[in-house]
């Protein structure tokens, strides 16, 4: 290597028994063709989940630029034998360092100082290093990124700043080559008749239930705004893989879609930051951003939340605050003839008998690992309260497959239950906003709600924390900051030397010294996800070096540890 980072690519690639590079079908390709193209250095394994995750991607940007012909990729494995090296290779439409050539790829790895994989790094045509994050600009901006060079990546960037601040329907939906989009039977419909309008961009993956469970509520949300409002139009923003699931989404909705695996899909995801599906974004009549996802308010409210402008969501915002007010037992469990719930003989109990009762709600599943682990506990909590104040139940509200796995898991249960496959269960999930399970939501004597978080606290108090009232909760509090005294606010630990980990208070989360779950306190690290019991923190040094060494051995891959998006060389 020279200075400024300029490789000899001949000699960074050559060895001295070998002067040439294969490809899947065992084809030897000269190192000398490489000369005058731009080069990525592809380090990989197939034992590596975020590299499994990446090269589906990878081949795709491969694939769009090969017309191009002046860019190529070499693979440096850290596969372990050659038949899982060939396994994953035949996936890869490039070149590789051959298997056998292992002191090399050693050599490679060091050179380019690899610590972790999947990792990119890319050289220009005279073997310059552009950047050493392609697997960042690959999952960014995708084929859009070449050349990949820093000035790049600016323009992009710079482009998206300017796009924002000019932000118009035709720019968030046209391309160079594309100024319409599609309806259902494959008609096309210009972008420029949408102008004028509010517009929903309705990022889905069909295959995904949140998504096909929302796309019904929409579907008649959508047709009452078009029967009285010819203002509004839905754009699907299709994130499938599988061509057959697109056609068979698009032929049963009303609304129009960009076409499939269309190039403005990705840019879409990145530019309105998707987090989360269903996600409808709304554009005004000037193409604006009105709101970045109303999923929730069309789930709550249906097409009273139209036309979704600020002004709309503070009129909502009132009434929700006014029906929390007026929230009794009945409004929350009784919808129209459904105005019971049954006991374990089957037998319907009104929810009128439940009235001046302390009530807990619990969302959970038989098929769900934490569920089943909190149950236990929870039954526990349920025989102790009971026997003191009889003005108290716990109602099932399940999220099981079907009905035979409704009844194994109830039979471990002694309260109430919804039936299974209650319709009220939508409604209660979206009430309380139920993102995950079990979750557990208290109720008052008056049916309003106490808490959403009643299942930290009967995992930490047990039958203690009845009644879960503000006052309750208030002496909890001031026995939880007791717990804390005395323990400091920082510490440093063998098994995060990376950062520090700081004391927070935590809802239930996993220890990753221990791996035993954990509630109230933790030392976490906010950037890497990363939490300890306090005990197992505050541990002497040589407890440390016993959860380290269980840690490492449990999660190495032979001197390698996979978190998240990347998989690292152990120290």
């Amino acid at each position: 290597m020279a200075d400024d980072n300029v490789y000899d690519v001949q000699s960074l690639l050559f060895s001295s028994e070998r002067n040439y590079l294969v490809r899947n079908n065992s084809d030897q390709v000269a190192i000398s063709t490489l000369s005058g193209k731009k080069l990525g250095l592809y380090f990989s394994a197939s034992w590596c989940p975020p590299c499994q995750r990446f090269t589906p991607n990878l081949v795709d940007v491969y694939n769009e630029l090969a017309e191009k012909g002046d860019f190529e990729i070499v693979f440096i494995s850290a596969d372990e034998d050659e038949e899982s090296f060939a396994g994953y290779f035949s996936k890869m439409p490039w070149l590789a360092v051959p298997f056998s050539d292992s002191k090399f790829r050693e050599a490679l790895d060091a050179s380019f100082k690899v610590s972790g994989i999947p990792h990119l790094v890319f050289l220009d045509e005279n073997g310059k290093l552009l950047s050493d994050r392609g697997v960042e600009i690959i999952g960014e901006y995708g084929a859009e990124g070449y050349p990949f060079t820093p000035e790049r990546v600016k323009e992009i960037k710079d482009q998206e700043a300017e796009s924002r601040k000019n932000q118009s329907l035709r720019s968030i939906l046209e391309t160079p080559s594309r100024d319409f989009i599609i309806t259902s039977n494959g008609n096309k419909v210009l972008i420029a008749d949408l102008e004028g309008k509010t517009v929903g961009l309705y990022f889905i993956l069909s295959t995904f239930k949140k998504s096909s469970d929302f796309t019904g509520t929409l579907v008649k949300v959508y047709n009452e705004l078009k029967a009285k409002e010819d203002n509004f139009e839905i754009v699907m923003i299709p994130l499938d893989d599988d061509e057959e699931s697109f056609k068979k989404e698009l032929s049963t909705v009303p609304w129009l879609s960009l076409p499939f695996k269309d190039k403005k899909c990705e840019k879409l995801v990145r530019y309105f930051e998707l987090s989360t599906l269903p996600t409808l974004v709304i554009l005004g009549p000037d193409g604006k951003t009105l709101h970045p996802n109303v999923a929730d308010a069309i789930e709550e409210h249906g097409a009273y939340a139209y036309p979704f402008t600020p002004d709309k969501f503070s009129e909502l915002e009132k009434l929700e605050k006014a029906r929390h007010e007026a929230q009794t037992l009945e409004s929350v469990l009784v919808s129209g003839d459904l105005d019971f719930v049954v006991g374990k003989d089957g037998v319907k109990i009104p929810v009128s008998d439940l009235v001046g009762k302390y009530i807990l709600l619990y969302f959970s599943a038989h098929w769900c690992p934490p569920c089943r682990a909190f149950t236990p506990k929870l039954v526990e909590t349920y025989h102790e309260i009971k026997a003191k104040h009889d003005a108290f139940e716990v109602i099932f509200i399940s999220s099981d497959r079907d009905q035979a796995s409704f009844d194994e898991y109830y039979s471990s249960m002694p309260w109430l239950a919804l039936p299974f496959g209650d319709k009220r269960k939508q409604s209660l999930g979206r009430l309380f906003k139920v993102n995950g399970i079990p979750l557990l939501v208290a109720l008052g004597p008056t049916g309003k709600t106490i808490t959403t978080e009643a299942r930290g606290v009967i995992m930490l108090h047990g039958a203690e924390a009845f009644p879960f009232s503000d006052e309750r909760m208030a002496e909890i509090e001031a026995r939880f900051a007791e717990m804390a005294k005395g323990w400091p606010n920082q510490v440093r630990h063998a098994l995060h030397e990376e950062h520090e980990l700081v004391l927070t208070r935590s809802q239930v989360y996993t220890c990753d010294g221990c791996d035993k779950e954990g509630t109230v306190w933790a030392y976490n690290c906010a950037d890497c996800n990363f939490d300890l019991h306090p005990e197992c923190a505050l541990k002497e040094t040589n407890g440390k070096e016993e959860v380290t060494e269980a840690v490492e051995e449990e999660n190495q891959k032979d001197g390698w540890v996979c978190e998240g998006d990347v998989c690292r060389k152990a120290p």
